[in-house]
């Protein structure tokens, strides 16, 4: 009851800190116009666009926040391209998501649940609107894709394993009531965030028909098979990503594009070289097949390349050698053309890319997400037969709408936002010491006058190797109606800028970021924003690790809130989830073989500095910077008198921190709590 409370309260706050903040002194005259807590469930936003063969239509699953249950709902919606009607398709109770259109554009197959029971696979007549459930899965299906004919569909799933068993207890008497039986585990990578602990079995494939009856199993062994899959032309083979060494448990990034007969069962391996290869795609005449991956060294970033190899595994290439920039997604139009997405200067692009490897940009500006609390890159898209492209795109005003080839198709919170004042955002420049080129974004609070300066917050990205651009963000428009500044920024180590400056930190992270960070921040100062006896600073993950270096390297920040944060490598790479990581990309050598170096870039080493009053928040079921990484700074904080708060957000992992939308506004209200109560009036 406690923590509901608690819960309950901090949300409370977070509806009313924009108002508060906006208008000190002064009564509303009616709704508030800024951005509150409560907005948060008004939000709506496209994902996972799925455009038919012909072009004419669009399939999107369209999330919304339910206030009853506190939960993003998925729902499949479809949109005429020429009219741009919308049609719900799939709504009602549960989640439905992952649409993917038949050859012949006239029935849609997707997964479905009721929230009681295990997701299935559907498919739906478009003509008559009636659906038909294919699956009976004790787990949800993933990976699906029609076969070429429209008979078949094949999908990836868990096949359940036996877990190893060492002794055994005394017979239990009849009607006793004992403790539960052990838990042995034995698995390299052991748990996953947002999965939770691993259960025996391993993901393979298998093929149902379309007209229900039973599936088969395709794919078997003790590896996992994964997707995304795709048929030859002729039905005969899929192609997918597996690592099926004999140490694929600690050499998991190892990933090879293998060919399975549907009919026999036959695995062989198309590519066998060091390093991650997978999203294979087979070209419509069946004569190629488009992939994604690198040569692995061992580096904490490589750029993803595209690559065309001859069906039968022959004469592999890469086709973007020469584009400095990482490919996400693959797709085929026509025999000849290749279209990808990848990242630039903090935004997302679809290019056009030729068997000569040219490349052209198609569209521009992507972003979406199903969580909208920081502006990260990020963007979907799929593409017709005749190369016509659908995409989502939205701005730092509003969550992704769906396009398609220029021409925007939705807006989906035109309405309700039309009616709050947004606070703006603008690329600030900076410098680096070192001369470098720094992309920043400043935002100001809503109704600041020229020449007025605000308050300042730094938020920082995590990752290290990912970036921001710019989108819409709740975090950053709840922090300015709490009437802060923020500063935004991609400092050297951020993806979309190129292989060289993403590994600038590589073995040296946290190090010369740092210095980026801090000219950013004077950068925000010279521009007459921020007010430098009001600085502040936040960031999750790799930036919750930046927030406690930080600390303890100046005195300049009122108040810092580090929020799921690496604080000790040794203990990090021990204890997270992927547990042969940290110790292979971001150190020379494993914590016992040299614990000095783990130390030496550790946060906590430095905490004897510290001297800001620092708010610690970490997720309940965080498996990636586990909680003992949080409780770790905590303690040292309050062994130190430092002011100190520790925040968990009950049954929230590392990436979904922000999944529900109440605690999301909550924990953005703690952070402003916090801050209001250092910040110099």
């Amino acid at each position: 009851m406690r923590r509901k409370l608690a819960l309950f309260l901090a949300l409370s706050a977070a509806f009313q800190v924009g108002a508060v903040h906006a208008a000190e002194g002064e009564a509303p005259a009616g709704p508030s116009r800024t951005f509150t807590g409560e907005d948060l469930f008004r939000l709506s936003g496209v994902t996972d666009p799925q455009i038919s063969p012909d072009g004419s239509k669009v399939a999107y699953v369209r999330m919304t926040a339910d206030v009853m249950s506190d939960k993003e709902v998925p729902s499949i919606w479809l949109v005429d391209v020429a009219t741009r009607q919308q049609t719900p398709l799939v709504a009602g109770k549960g989640a439905h998501r992952s649409p993917q259109w038949s050859p012949d554009g006239k029935r849609l197959a997707y997964v479905s649940s009721d929230g009681a029971e295990a997701p299935q696979l559907y498919v739906i007549w478009l003509d008559s609107g009636r659906s038909v459930k294919v699956t009976g899965l004790p787990d949800s299906p993933g990976s699906i894709v029609w076969s070429p004919d429209g008979r078949s569909i094949a999908y990836t799933m868990r096949v359940p394993g036996d877990p190893m068993k060492l002794g055994k207890a005394p017979e239990k008497p009849e009607g006793a009531t004992w403790a539960d039986g052990l838990e042995v585990i034995d698995r390299v990578v052991y748990r996953a965030d947002g999965g939770g602990y691993a259960q025996p079995g391993h993901d393979h494939v298998f093929v149902v028909s379309t007209e229900g009856g039973a599936a088969r199993q395709v794919t078997f062994g003790n590896w996992d098979d994964t997707g995304p899959l795709s048929w030859s032309p002729d039905g005969r083979v899929i192609v997918l990503s597996a690592n099926r060494r004999p140490d694929w448990e600690r050499d998991s990034n190892n990933t090879e594009v293998y060919a399975v007969d549907v009919a026999g069962s036959t695995v062989t391996p198309l590519t066998t070289r060091n390093g991650p290869d997978g999203g294979a795609v087979f070209s419509p005449d069946g004569r190629h097949i488009a992939y994604l991956g690198y040569d692995d060294v061992n580096r904490s970033y490589e750029n993803n390349e595209l690559y065309l190899m001859n069906a039968d595994g022959s004469g592999a290439h890469s086709l973007t050698a020469g584009l400095d920039q990482s490919i996400e997604a693959v797709y085929w139009a026509g025999n000849s053309q290749l279209y990808v997405a990848y990242d630039d200067h903090g935004k997302k692009r679809v290019a056009r890319v030729g068997l000569d490897g040219t490349v052209r940009t198609v569209a521009d500006g992507l972003t979406g997400g199903t969580h909208y609390d920081r502006p990260y890159t990020g963007g979907e898209f799929t593409v017709s037969k005749g190369g016509r492209v659908a995409y989502t795109s939205g701005s730092t005003d509003a969550p992704a709408d769906l396009w398609v080839d220029g021409k925007r198709l939705t807006d989906l919170n035109a309405n309700w936002l039309s009616a709050k004042s947004l606070a703006p955002v603008r690329k600030l420049p900076v410098a680096a010491p070192d001369g470098r080129s720094i992309d920043a974004w400043l935002v100001t609070p809503p109704g600041l006058k020229p020449g007025q300066r605000a308050p300042l917050i730094l938020e920082i990205h995590g990752g290290p190797n990912s970036a921001y651009g710019p989108a819409f963000s709740t975090d950053v428009q709840l922090y300015a109606a709490g009437g802060y500044a923020v500063l935004y920024t991609n400092p050297r180590g951020s993806t979309s800028y190129g292989e060289e400056f993403a590994n600038l930190i590589d073995r040296a992270y946290p190090g010369t970021d740092y210095d980026d960070l801090m000219a950013s921040v004077d950068a925000a100062i010279a521009d007459g924003v921020a007010d430098p006896n009001n600085l502040f600073v936040t960031g999750g993950s790799g930036g919750g690790a930046l927030t406690a270096w930080i600390v303890g390297k100046t005195d300049r920040f009122k108040g810092a809130a580090t929020q799921k944060p690496v604080v000790n490598w040794i203990s990090e790479a021990l204890t997270m989830d992927m547990t042969t990581f940290t110790s292979r990309y971001w150190f020379d050598k494993k914590p016992w073989e040299d614990p000095m170096s783990y130390w030496q870039r550790s946060p906590l080493s430095l905490v004897g500095n510290v001297k800001t009053p620092t708010l610690v928040i970490v997720g309940g079921e965080d498996y990636r910077t586990p909680v003992s990484e949080a409780e770790q700074y905590y303690a040292a904080l309050q062994i130190r008198g430092v002011p100190t708060a520790l925040v968990k957000v009950p049954g929230a992992s590392h990436g979904g921190l922000t999944a529900r939308p109440s605690q999301s506004a909550a924990k953005a209200a703690a952070i402003l709590a916090w801050f209001d109560k250092y910040r110099v009036k």
